[in-house]
């Protein structure tokens, strides 16, 4: 969020009011009598939801908070509050972060980027349609934001090249439709794996730690489920972009040679690029087979049944072995230097980690004060419905809510909610917690809804009722697919009732 005026004075109301809030929760609510914890835990909750959705202070200077307040107000104490921000959830963010940075440092992503767009076809519509797909693969594995920054000058580079040839008025729809392709196309490839988006990590944390018995989400599994989502999200985004808001001269075709320029200007393939492909697929086969895969009829085992040492180990600590082999291997451009060193470091995005773990220490507050289980009850009222209007009625909630504040922070505070409600209503808590995951990365319509939209509007191609436009449609469109998709798909690919309690939502 860029300083203005406008933006420090709604920070300053932000400060102020999430201070108000928080005063008259604990002191003046205080919560129902047979559960005290539940108005101390609801006025950090508010506090922290207006700071961040203000950002009044820095995002993770507000994910602290519970370092200070939970063990003031009982709510947690200050040996167990601080393991909710290095865990093994962060360990796997952490993992995938370290291959993800050496795939820049060595601009191997760049490579695979202007690959597959050198592939594409050069009329428009095959233009954003190659955006997208290029984007999206990238962002399935590496962060959204980094993937976004990658992407931004070669669709500038693209645009320039179109408006020297035809003038930026017959260029300026396709323009427009590129940079929101980069946007949209980074947040809906994150959903297609667990390490896509922090998003997916925090619904696997909370999903852990709030039914520990439960069969895990195994990384397979969940790509079963969200890449053929992500890849209808897509097709709806690119018939929207390029027939509905973006549709532009069907004369025009883009010159490939400024793609094939910059990929010409790459090189061939160097040392340090096939090092880093080649653990990138290792890590990226350790993620998809290390627990069974169930494809219809049939069972992929996974090698973690190898050996009993093999099951020790999770997603987090795989991946962190073959990040730690990029410190080791030599990197052949320089004496001495590894592909990578001290100074990547400084490069992780350690506010990221602590909006996490904030998030986190928030979701363990919600279920062990009881709050989850209050706000559940006082959601009875919708139970009455059918299964899959409330599960739209979710998937609506969350993704308007999200074009507001992070959809990590969105996650975190609606999830144990979901898990307790989905409990209270004899639903298995999967069928509303996945769909809301999914939900909460589906920020199309704002500039500060996500860090991809806030990027490509940096570049000057968009307006905010343009995004918000063609966002809104999205958004509609997303609920409906994911709702519809999740109501008849998700039961088969995790193998369950949804009408059914499973016993590992009631045992403790």
């Amino acid at each position: 969020m860029t300083t203005t005026p406008a933006v420090s004075r709604v920070r300053l109301v932000g400060l102020f009011s999430g201070l108000i809030v928080f005063a008259v929760l604990l002191w003046g609510w205080g919560g129902p009598p047979d559960r005290p914890l539940v108005g101390a835990m609801a006025a950090v909750a508010a506090l922290m939801s207006i700071w961040w959705m203000t950002e009044a202070v820095p995002l993770a200077v507000t994910s602290l908070l519970p370092l200070v307040l939970f063990p003031l107000l009982g709510l947690g104490d200050v040996r167990r509050t601080p393991q909710n921000y290095f865990n093994e959830i962060i360990v796997l963010y952490l993992g995938g972060f370290f291959i993800a940075l050496a795939m820049e440092q060595w601009r191997l992503h760049q490579r695979i980027a202007l690959g597959l767009l050198n592939r594409m076809g050069s009329s428009p519509a095959s233009v954003l349609g190659g955006f997208l797909l290029a984007t999206s693969l990238l962002s399935m594995w590496i962060s959204n934001t980094a993937t976004a920054l990658m992407m931004l000058p070669i669709g500038l580079a693209v645009i320039l090249k179109l408006e020297a040839t035809f003038g930026a008025e017959r260029v300026r729809p396709l323009a427009l439709g590129l940079m929101l392709a980069i946007a949209y196309g980074c947040s809906i490839g994150g959903i297609a794996t667990l390490v896509g988006t922090p998003t997916n990590l925090a619904f696997l944390k909370i999903y852990r730690d709030t039914f520990p018995s439960a069969p895990p989400v195994a990384f397979g599994e969940w790509m079963l489920y969200a890449t053929p989502l992500a890849a209808m999200l897509l097709a709806a985004t690119w018939f929207l972009l390029a027939r509905v808001f973006c549709r532009c001269d069907a004369t025009l075709r883009l010159d490939r040679s400024v793609v094939r320029a910059e990929l010409n200007g790459l090189g061939p393939m160097r040392f340090q690029e096939k090092v880093i492909g080649t653990l990138f697929i290792t890590v990226a086969l350790i993620w998809v087979f290390r627990s069974d895969l169930n494809i219809g009829l049939f069972t992929i085992p996974g090698w973690s049944r190898l050996h009993p040492a093999l099951a020790a180990l999770d997603d987090g600590s795989a991946a962190l072995l073959v990040a730690l082999l990029l410190f080791f291997i030599p990197s052949r451009a320089e004496p001495g230097r590894a592909l990578l060193d001290s100074g990547t470091f400084a490069k992780v995005p350690w506010d990221v980690l602590l909006l996490l773990g904030g998030g986190f220490a928030l979701a363990s507050g919600f279920v062990s004060s009881g709050l989850s289980e209050y706000l559940a009850k006082a959601l009875r009222d919708f139970g009455h419905l059918p299964a899959f209007v409330i599960l739209a009625l979710v998937c609506l909630l969350i993704t308007f809510l999200t074009e507001l504040t992070s959809n990590v922070a969105t996650a975190t505070m609606f999830l144990p909610v979901l898990a307790a409600w989905g409990v209270a209503e004899g639903i298995n808590p999967l069928m509303l917690m996945i769909p809301a995951t999914i939900s909460a990365s589906m920020a199309f319509m704002l500039p500060v809804a996500t860090p991809p939209n806030a990027i490509v509007f940096t570049s000057r191609r968009v307006r905010i009722a343009e995004m918000a436009r063609v966002g809104l449609a999205l958004n509609l469109i997303g609920v409906i697919v994911i709702a519809v998709y999740s109501h008849y798909i998700l039961p088969l690919i995790f193998r369950f009732d949804p009408t059914i309690l499973p016993v590992w939502a009631v045992s403790k």
